[in-house]
């Protein structure tokens, strides 16, 4: 299983792909120029590790608290990603991480404690407000 951890919620944007052998991480500055080609960044990313966006089985984004914008802009697109790959999404908060430990993530997902971010939700509220 292959798990994608984005945290973009501190100083750094932080890429982190978790096998079940394995670890990746790669961090960049966050700040605006870093969210202007933040695809890119990713993107690049799955590349280096010679891994395709299809083969990756879940996607688990901080939500929170932390840099609004930041966040904003990294659930969006990884909505749209996990929305046309057909990838799950699950978010977390920056309270449940331990010591920066992103494997507690999955560990909590493992549990059950993460909640699944239902795309199809947020289309359909979508669709209701455009009315």
């Amino acid at each position: 299983m292959i798990n994608l951890i984005i945290d973009a919620a501190n100083d750094k944007i932080l890429f982190k792909i978790i096998t079940e052998n394995e670890s990746y991480t790669n961090e960049h500055d966050n700040n605006r120029e870093n969210f202007d080609k933040f695809v890119i960044l990713l993107f690049n990313f799955i590349k280096e590790r010679n891994i395709t966006i299809e083969e990756v089985d879940n996607i688990f984004i901080n939500h929170g608290p932390g840099k609004f914008s930041s966040i904003r802009i990294s659930i969006s697109t990884v909505k749209a990603l996990c929305f046309s790959k057909g990838i799950n999404f699950y978010g977390f908060s920056s309270n449940e991480l331990k010591n920066l430990n992103y494997r507690n993530i999955i560990e909590l997902f493992k549990k059950g404690s993460l909640k699944k971010i239902w795309l199809n939700h947020y289309i359909w509220v979508k669709i209701i407000y455009v009315r």
